[in-house]
């Protein structure tokens, strides 16, 4: 599941990353990295405050979820800064042309062809499989 992250985000890592004179060709396959971890944290985090229906809602309607989006955003932009020396603004915009398009990519990731970003697997694999998800999804979905 993670790996099919990994590539969501480096598919849509063009401008962003990979033609980002800011980012040396060194520290653009770990750029594409810290992207997808900074989704996962993100994430995981709203899962761990018991923000479970947020995030179903934002699996559902995506465009109404731009907290959860900014979070990422803000996140990625501070590691690019931390990490990699981008300045502050260079670092928000390099986020802000990666992560919108990512996430909402994922959202509309197809249960049928692409089983594990299904919202309930993907959900379930961020909890560390420790509960099967499906049924409180499901639910949540449906109210």
């Amino acid at each position: 599941m993670f790996e099919k992250l990994f590539l969501l985000v480096k598919n849509n890592a063009g401008t962003a990353v990979i033609n980002n004179p800011e980012i040396p060709e060194k520290d653009r396959e770990s750029v594409i990295i810290e992207a997808s971890s900074s989704i996962i944290e993100v994430l995981k985090g709203q899962m761990e405050s018991g923000k479970m229906k947020d995030l179903v809602k934002f699996f559902q309607f995506p465009e109404i979820s731009s907290s959860l989006i900014n979070s990422v955003v803000n996140k990625f932009a501070s590691k690019l800064n931390k990490f990699y020396g981008i300045g502050p603004a260079s670092a928000l915009i390099t986020a802000n042309s990666l992560i919108p398009p990512v996430m909402y990519e994922l959202t509309k990731q197809d249960g049928e062809n692409n089983k594990e970003l299904a919202i309930t697997v993907f959900l379930s694999k961020l909890n560390g499989n420790r509960a099967d998800l499906s049924g409180l999804v499901h639910q949540m979905m449906a109210a």
